[in-house]
């Protein structure tokens, strides 16, 4: 068997890719980049990447963009795809379109059957500042997939959150919605009669670290 036929069979056992958005530079945390954080030991991003293998993702792709190159020195992502988005003051937007463009690659197409330069189905999207949000919930939402066409989102006493999945064929209008820090949200809403939905508040807690209050939920 060749390298190709390999890599073929891999990507085909493995359609579900993690995206990990770990850009923010944390400006109501005085300037100290969210994926540096430390939580359990370790800091922040590790903390999400080990999630999203635990959940069942081989492949993980994570985005940086604040101090990056200090987060590259501190961090420990041996096996993942390290992504920069230079724009990532822009907001959250931002680091999705860069994330989902590494996924991409060379694509044709944008429906179903639709295959990408990684060879991923879909990309189940985590946070890196919402640590209350584990494998648990991240492996619920990524058994939601079904094919390229796929829209899954976690949802909390049924009001819907993250991690969501999104299949390869909804990719590229997600990004052209994606602006400022609104994320998948805008493509999400449009979208919403397809998106199924799995309840994870029975597993999970969706906060966010944005502001030195929310600095408590860190673990040490």
């Amino acid at each position: 068997m060749t390298d190709n036929e390999d890599r073929a069979n891999d990507e085909a056992a493995d359609p579900v890719v993690g995206l990990l958005l770990a850009a923010g530079g944390g400006r109501r945390l005085g300037g100290r980049p969210k994926a540096l954080l430390e939580h359990r030991g370790q800091p922040l991003v590790e903390h999400a990447v080990a999630a999203l293998r635990a959940a069942g993702c081989a492949r993980v792709h994570v985005v940086l963009g604040a101090r990056a190159d200090d987060v590259r020195a501190r961090a420990a992502l041996d096996g993942c795809v390290l992504v920069d988005n230079p724009e990532w003051e822009q907001g959250m937007g931002s680091s999705l379109r860069a994330g989902l463009a590494s996924l991409a690659g060379t694509r044709s197409g944008t429906g179903p059957g639709t295959r990408t330069g990684t060879g991923a189905g879909a990309a189940l999207v985590s946070l890196v500042d919402q640590p209350g949000i584990g494998a648990p919930a991240m492996a619920r939402v990524r058994s939601g997939y079904r094919d390229e066409r796929s829209l899954v989102s976690a949802a909390y006493a049924g009001v819907r959150g993250h991690p969501v999945l999104l299949g390869a064929a909804h990719w590229a209008g997600v990004a052209a919605t994606a602006t400022g820090d609104r994320g998948a949200r805008a493509y999400l809403r449009e979208h919403e009669a397809e998106i199924a939905l799995v309840e994870c508040g029975d597993v999970a807690r969706p906060y966010d670290i944005d502001t030195e209050a929310d600095l408590i939920h860190l673990e040490p």
